[in-house]
C-alpha cells in the first residue's frame, strides 16, 4: 500500500480550549481521509497520528481529531496552537505536508521528565501528582520529542506551560520520537521556571536514568547572541562550569566531585567578557542572574559593603535550605573585578579602613565558607587579573580562568557577520560590501569585537552621509541607502577605525621618510639578517621570543631600518619604545611604561617592539657613568620573557651607537642576535649610495672623491642636501659642506 500524504494549510485551533490539548484538528472530510489511508496505529477510533513537516523540514507528530461539533474549520486546513506553529516554524496559511505515522514498539515511553511553567502571571501552586495523572490519561498515545513545548489546563485557572526535558524508553532505541501510553509511562514533572510565585507541591520521587532538567534553553544558539569567535572558549566554559551540571546529583555524588562555582573571563578590553557574561544568563534555565559593577559594591557607611555581598547570596541561600539538591542554579555577574579595590589583593590597599579586605574575605566565605553554597555560578570579569587577590582564584571560588582574547580571522569574520546581519537582512549591504567580508576580517588584525563593531558603524556613516542632502532640497532617497565596500575602505583609511592593539604605523613611517638606501653587501647583509629574522618569528613554533641588537656608530640608519622592518613585516602588533616618548617620566612611571607595551604584546599573535636608542632608555651617561638601575633591570627582566601563550610570538629589535658601554652593563647578552649597520667606507659602497641620490654621473664620481674618511648613510644624505641647488648638487659645494660641517 502506497503511503498517504497531503498538504494542508496552517490555521489557529477551532476553539480556545482545544489549545490546551496538545492535539491538532482536521476538517471532519480530511479526518475521515486520513483516518482511513492510515495503518493500525493503537489509536482511538476518533484520532490518528499525523507527521507534520514545514518548509523549515523539521518533523513533529500530533495526535488529530475531527473538529469538534459548534467549532469550524476549513477543509484542507488543520488548527494548530501558538506553540504547535512555533515549533514546525509555521506561519498561518503556510503549507505543510501531512502523513499518518506508525509509531514502533521501542518508541514506548517508560518515563518522561516535564518542566512545567504558569502560562499566566501570578502566583499559582499545583498538585505535581495531579498533573501527572492528567498526562497519563488525557495525553496517552501522544508522540513527543525532547525539547517540545505544549500547553495544558487542569482546570480553567490552572493553565501551564510544558517542556519534555527527558524521556526514558522501554527498550534500547535510537529513536529521538516517544509514545506516551498511560498505563506505562511514568511522568515525573517538576518545577522548572525561575517565578518565585509558582509552587509544586507533591513532587514524586525523582527516577535515576531521566535525563534532568536541561540547563540551556531547548531554543539557546550562541550565534543570534551577538557573539562571535569565540568556540574554543564557549567550549572550554561548558565542559568546566556546566557539564557536571547536567548530571542528577547522585552521580555527581558518585564521582565524588563539586560543581564549579565560579569562573574569571579576563582579556583585552572589548573583546565581549561582559557581554559573554550577560548572555550566557540568558540562555539558563535557571534564576535571573544578578549583575553588580565593581564600584556599586562599595559603601560610605561601615560594613555596608559586606552587607551588599551577603545581599547578593541571599536567595541562593534560602533556596538552597528549602530545596536542597533540586535548587535552581543561582549567577552572580560581577563586572570589573579588579577596580576600585574590589577584590584586589589584601593588603594593597591602603586607604586606613580596610574595607577592601572585608570585601575579599565576605566574598570567599560565601563562595567557599563553612556553609558553601552549591546552587551559585559567580562570573568575575577584569582586564587586569593580575591585580586581583590570588586566594580569589583557587580551586573552590573562581578556579575556572577563561581568557577572552582578540579574536583570530575566523572569529573576526563570525563578528563581522554578526555585526552586519541586521543589514543584511534588511538589503542595506552592497553585495560587493557582502563579498568583501572575509577581506575585511583579513585586514582587520588585531581587532576587538567592539572595534569591529566601529567599523560597521564608521562604514554606515559614510553611506548615511552619501545620502543626505545637506541643503535640504530633496528628500533622503531610502532605496538608495545602502552601505558599500568603499565605505568600509574609507573607515579603516582613514583611521577612524583602529586596532588599539593593531600596529601603529604611522609612528614608525616617520622614521624612515627619506627611504632606505642598498649600498652594498654590507648593508644587504644586515637587512637579509633582519628579513629571515622576521621569517623565522613567523613561522617557527620554537622561537616564541627573539631579540635583536641594531649597533653601530651614529648616522648609520639603525633606527631607520629597524622601523621599516617592523612596518613591512605586516605583523598585527608593531610598537615602538623610544625616550621621547617617556620625557619627564619617573623611573617607576617608565617601568610601567615598558611593561605595559611588552604585556600588549603578548596579548597578539605576532608582535614587533622597536626600542630606539636603547641608552637613552636607561638614561646612560658616560660621565660617571650614570644610568637608571630600575630601568636597566626591567629591561634585562623583559627582554628575557617569552609570551605565556604557546601560539604568540615576539621581535625585538633594539638600536644603539654605544654598544660598548652597554657590554659593561650586561645588557647586549639581553640580546640574541647582534647586528652591526656599516658605515660608507668603501668607493663601491659610495658610488652605489651615491646613484640612489645623484643623477648625474660625472657630479656622482666628483663627490665620490671628495669623501675620505668613513660616514654614516644619513649624514651623507644631510650633505646633499646642503650642497643641492637648482641645478642639483655641485661638487665643489658639497666637498666644502662636507668639510665644514663634519670635518672630513
Amino acid at each position: 500500500m502506497a503511503e498517504f500524504a497531503g498538504t494542508l494549510l496552517c490555521a489557529k485551533t477551532p476553539h480556545t480550549t482545544l489549545a490546551y490539548t496538545n492535539r491538532i484538528y482536521l476538517h471532519s472530510t480530511d479526518f475521515a481521509a486520513y483516518k482511513g489511508a492510515a495503518p493500525p496505529q493503537g489509536t482511538p477510533a476518533d484520532e490518528v497520528l499525523l507527521a507534520l513537516t514545514g518548509d523549515s523540514g523539521k518533523e513533529l507528530v500530533y495526535s488529530a481529531q475531527a473538529n469538534p461539533p459548534g467549532t469550524e474549520i476549513k477543509a484542507g486546513t488543520v488548527g494548530l496552537s501558538g506553540p504547535q506553529r512555533t515549533a514546525l516554524g509555521l506561519e498561518l496559511s503556510a503549507p505543510m505536508r501531512a502523513t499518518p505515522y506508525k509509531p514502533t514498539i521501542d518508541q514506548q515511553l517508560s518515563a518522561v521528565r516535564l518542566s512545567c511553567a504558569p502560562y499566566r502571571k501570578g502566583p499559582l501552586t499545583i498538585d505535581a501528582q495531579q498533573l501527572a495523572d492528567h498526562l497519563a490519561k488525557k495525553y496517552t498515545g501522544q508522540v513527543f520529542v525532547v525539547g517540545q513545548k505544549f500547553m495544558c489546563a487542569l482546570d480553567p485557572k490552572q493553565l501551564l506551560y510544558l517542556t519534555v526535558d527527558g524521556m526514558e524508553f522501554t527498550q534500547s532505541t535510537g529513536s529521538h520520537l516517544g509514545q506516551l501510553h498511560g498505563g506505562l509511562t511514568k511522568v515525573l514533572p517538576f518545577k522548572g521556571c525561575s517565578n518565585p510565585d509558582f509552587k509544586v507541591e507533591k513532587e514524586p520521587v525523582e527516577a535515576r536514568g531521566v535525563q534532568q532538567q536541561s540547563l540551556f534553553t531547548s531554543d539557546f544558539d550562541f550565534a543570534k547572541l551577538g557573539i562571535g569567535g569565540l568556540g574554543n572558549e564557549f567550549d572550554t566554559i561548558f565542559r568546566r562550569a556546566f557539564a557536571s551540571r547536567i548530571y542528577p546529583a547522585h552521580i555527581i555524588q558518585q564521582m565524588g566531585i563539586s560543581h564549579v562555582r565560579g569562573m574569571l573571563l579576563y582579556g583585552p578590553p572589548g573583546c565581549g567578557k561582559t557581554l559573554i557574561a550577560r548572555q550566557i544568563g540568558k540562555v539558563l534555565n535557571a534564576r535571573e542572574p544578578k549583575i553588580v559593577n565593581g564600584p556599586e559594591v562599595l559603601d560610605k557607611y561601615v560594613g555596608a559593603s559586606e552587607e551588599k555581598i551577603r545581599e547578593l547570596f541571599a536567595d541562593a541561600e534560602a533556596e538552597q535550605q528549602s530545596e536542597g539538591d533540586r535548587s535552581m542554579l543561582h549567577t552572580i555577574i560581577f563586572d570589573e573585578m579588579a577596580c576600585d579595590a574590589i577584590c584586589k589583593s589584601r593588603g594593597s590597599v591602603r586607604d586606613g579602613t580596610g574595607v577592601s579586605d572585608s570585601i575579599v574575605n565576605q566574598l570567599l566565605s560565601k563562595i567557599d565558607g563553612v556553609d558553601s553554597l552549591n546552587n551559585i555560578l559567580v562570573i568575575g570579569m577584569t582586564n587586569r587579573k593580575d591585580m586581583i587577590d590570588e586566594a580569589i582564584l583557587r580551586p573552590g571560588r573562581l578556579e575556572l580562568h577563561v581568557e577572552i582574547g582578540l579574536p583570530d580571522e575566523k572569529g573576526r569574520l563570525q563578528i563581522l557577520d554578526i555585526k552586519t546581519a541586521s543589514m543584511r537582512k534588511a538589503g542595506r549591504l552592497q553585495k560587493d560590501a557582502v563579498d568583501a567580508l572575509p577581506e575585511l576580517a583579513g585586514r582587520t588584525k588585531n581587532f576587538s569585537g567592539a572595534e569591529l563593531e566601529g567599523l560597521v558603524k564608521s562604514a554606515a556613516s559614510y553611506a548615511l552621509r552619501r545620502c543626505v542632502d545637506v541643503a535640504g532640497d530633496n528628500a533622503i532617497d531610502e532605496a538608495s541607502l545602502k552601505v558599500e565596500k568603499r565605505d568600509f575602505d574609507h573607515a579603516l583609511d582613514s583611521g577612524e577605525a583602529c586596532a588599539a592593539f593593531g600596529a601603529k604605523a604611522a609612528s614608525l613611517e616617520p622614521l624612515y621618510r627619506n627611504g632606505i638606501v642598498d649600498f652594498g653587501r654590507s648593508f644587504r647583509e644586515v637587512d637579509d639578517a633582519l628579513r629571515r629574522l622576521v621569517e623565522q618569528v613567523r613561522t617557527s613554533a620554537k622561537t616564541p621570543l627573539m631579540t635583536v641588537l641594531l649597533e653601530g656608530r651614529a648616522h648609520t640608519g639603525k633606527t631607520a631600518l629597524a622601523a621599516r622592518t617592523a612596518v613591512t613585516s605586516e605583523f598585527p602588533f608593531v610598537r615602538l619604545l623610544s625616550a621621547d616618548s617617556m620625557i619627564g617620566f619617573s623611573e617607576s612611571a617608565k617601568c610601567q611604561a615598558i611593561q605595559k607595551v611588552f604585556l600588549d604584546s603578548y596579548k597578539s599573535p605576532l608582535s614587533i617592539i622597536v626600542i630606539d636608542d636603547v641608552e637613552r632608555l636607561i638614561e646612560y651617561t658616560p660621565v660617571g657613568p650614570r644610568f637608571s638601575n630600575t630601568v636597566l633591570q626591567t629591561l634585562l627582566v623583559l627582554l628575557k620573557k617569552a609570551p605565556d601563550e604557546e601560539n604568540r610570538r615576539l621581535l625585538v629589535i633594539a638600536t644603539t651607537s654605544v654598544s660598548n658601554h652597554l657590554e659593561d652593563l650586561q645588557l647586549t647578552d639581553a640580546f640574541n642576535v647582534q647586528l652591526r649597520c656599516p658605515q660608507l667606507e668603501e668607493p663601491s659602497e659610495i658610488e652605489a649610495a651615491l646613484r640612489h641620490l645623484v643623477a648625474d654621473a660625472t657630479q656622482r664620481s666628483s663627490i665620490a672623491s671628495a669623501i675620505t674618511k668613513p660616514l654614516g648613510i644619513k649624514q651623507l644624505l644631510m650633505v646633499l642636501e646642503m650642497a643641492r641647488g637648482d641645478h642639483g648638487v655641485d661638487a665643489n659645494d658639497f666637498a666644502a659642506c662636507l668639510h665644514q660641517f663634519l670635518g672630513v
